[in-house]
């Protein structure tokens, strides 16, 4: 029997229980025996996993689209990496203002370092991608303003003069990231699989 699926009882024998563990953990019920990630929590990180899966796909795609339909493509792909820019730095607020359940204690040492090695990842890539990207358009000159404003239509303040040799090395690094991304993102989800349908335990479901 999977281990989240045990009776808590039985879980509760198998496991060395040390004080701080018979402090019962916020979230905690049959479904979630790790505790679970609060409600907003939770709304951020499925908020932006299709805006992220769809800046990723605009991004890669955009180079090979006409110029004369190629500009709602740029504004499309940018106010997606604002939005999620934004929601990034929200959830990492809440984050210390909601402290998310730790690390289940069945969780061996070196799996614990490459998760928060991984979420660490994210969180920068997440925060670091949109403000090279955001940076690189206006290095470029062309700032969020008309045929590439936000959301097609609110026009965002110019943040510098065209300067063509930053732009470049702008648009290398928003480009080197934009390449990382998918392969955090597959290291992210091969490890809540490996938890949910080899390990069997309630990793996943904390954010379920």
């Amino acid at each position: 029997m999977p281990y989240w699926a045990q009776p808590r009882e039985t879980r509760e024998m198998d496991q060395p229980q040390p004080a701080a563990a018979l402090i019962r953990i916020r979230g905690v019920d049959d479904l979630h025996p790790d505790g679970q990630y609060s409600a907003l929590a939770k709304w951020f990180h499925w908020t932006t996993v299709p805006l992220l899966v769809l800046a990723i796909l605009t991004g890669l795609v955009i180079r090979f689209i006409k110029d004369d339909v190629k500009m709602p493509f740029y504004a499309l792909h940018e106010s997606l990496g604002l939005i999620i820019l934004a929601l990034a730095v929200a959830r990492l607020a809440w984050r210390l203002l909601s402290k998310p359940p730790a690390l289940p204690d069945h969780i061996p040492p070196g799996m614990r370092r490459a998760a928060n090695a991984v979420h660490h990842l994210l969180y920068a890539a997440l925060i670091i991608q949109p403000l090279l990207g955001f940076f690189t358009t206006n290095a470029y000159g062309f700032p969020l303003q008309g045929q590439t404003a936000f959301l097609g239509f609110i026009d965002l303040p110019k943040f510098m003069e065209a300067h063509e040799t930053l732009a470049l090395v702008l648009h290398w690094g928003h480009s080197l990231i934009g390449w990382a991304l998918p392969f955090l993102i597959a290291a992210h989800v091969a490890g809540a699989i490996h938890h949910h349908a080899l390990r069997k335990d309630g990793t996943l479901l904390r954010m379920l």
